[in-house]
């Protein structure tokens, strides 16, 4: 007689993201099938994963590559501005107003007479801190509420649709000038609040549609009918093949939110001085663009390639976890 086979071995997810139910000779016979596993084989043998393959193609890819390194860059600055840019970003000298590039100072002066190399590096910290921090934000909150959405329906995925549709008619330049106008702080929460306040919709949709096509699937109701809870089946069989289009989104959404808070800063209702930030910045030297063009060119490049680089990453992530478009 056979062995009983545990209730976990009766469900075997396949390399893209879906799953089936695999007898005993069948996942065998995957398993051996060829010294590589076929087209999708490991170096064991076995069915590749999804982000195994997504992470195969991503090295192969050069927009990944470039992109990574460019973010990477990015990080680094962040953490350790004083590793590249001795000088501090506050020291100004007004007799040195709105002077070009000279020995030490590559990027010359602003209308203040702060070094605009300085205060460019410096103001990556502030960039890539709102960014990362509001992206997380709005992914977690949005992925859990547009998870259970989608997962138990009813009521509740109605009053969530409902809710998202109002935020969805608030414009995002519009809120922001009406609710950071009124805050005094010159920190990066507030601005951070308004991001993951408006934000989470995006992604709640994304996570209520992907989690309603995986629990579809052939595995997540042989799970059920194994008597497996609500909470084993979102956090194992359905948030690992859920999850791909959420980080593709969050991902773009970075870049965005980078160039949003420069946007806000520029209106002068997000970042104050003395606040170090590519849209202060931007701000302040436009008034002198003709007679000091770099002041204004430096910092707009800066966020330019910054929030560049993330929607590149974003697209490459895009492709290698979307399995039609494999080839």
């Amino acid at each position: 007689m056979p062995e009983p086979q545990e209730p976990e071995g009766v469900i075997a997810a396949t390399g893209m993201g879906g799953a089936m139910d695999l007898a005993v000779s069948e996942g065998a016979s995957l398993e051996g099938a060829g010294p590589e596993g076929g087209p999708s084989g490991g170096p064991a043998g076995k069915p590749r994963s999804l982000w195994s393959d997504a992470w195969l193609d991503l090295r192969r890819n050069p927009v990944f590559i470039v992109s990574a390194l460019v973010i990477l860059f990015l990080v680094f600055i962040s953490l350790w501005p004083s590793a590249i840019a001795s000088g501090s970003p506050l020291k100004c000298d007004l007799a040195k107003a709105q002077q070009g590039s000279s020995a030490g100072h590559p990027f010359g002066y602003d209308g203040q007479g702060c070094d605009v190399y300085t205060r460019t590096v410096y103001g990556a910290r502030t960039s890539v801190a709102v960014g990362v921090l509001a992206t997380l934000g709005v992914a977690v909150l949005g992925s859990v509420l547009g998870g259970l959405a989608g997962f138990f329906g009813g009521v509740w995925d109605s009053v969530l649709s409902r809710i998202t549709d109002i935020f969805f008619a608030i414009p995002v330049v519009l809120g922001g000038l009406v609710l950071l106008s009124v805050v005094t702080s010159n920190t990066i929460w507030p601005v951070i609040g308004f991001m993951v306040l408006l934000g989470w919709p995006q992604i709640s949709r994304i996570a209520r549609g992907s989690v309603i096509t995986a629990k579809q699937n052939d595995y997540v109701q042989a799970a059920r009918a194994l008597g497996a809870s609500n909470s084993r089946m979102l956090l194992r069989h359905i948030a690992p093949n859920a999850v791909a289009p959420v980080i593709v989104v969050a991902t773009i959404a970075l870049g965005t939110y980078i160039a949003l808070e420069a946007t806000l800063s520029y209106l002068g209702v997000g970042l104050k001085p003395p606040s170090v930030s590519w849209g202060i910045d931007i701000s302040a030297a436009s008034p002198y663009i003709r007679n000091a063009p770099h002041a204004l060119l430096w910092p707009s490049g800066a966020l330019a390639v910054t929030v560049l680089a993330f929607i590149m990453l974003g697209d490459a992530v895009r492709d290698a976890l979307d399995p039609k478009l494999r080839g």
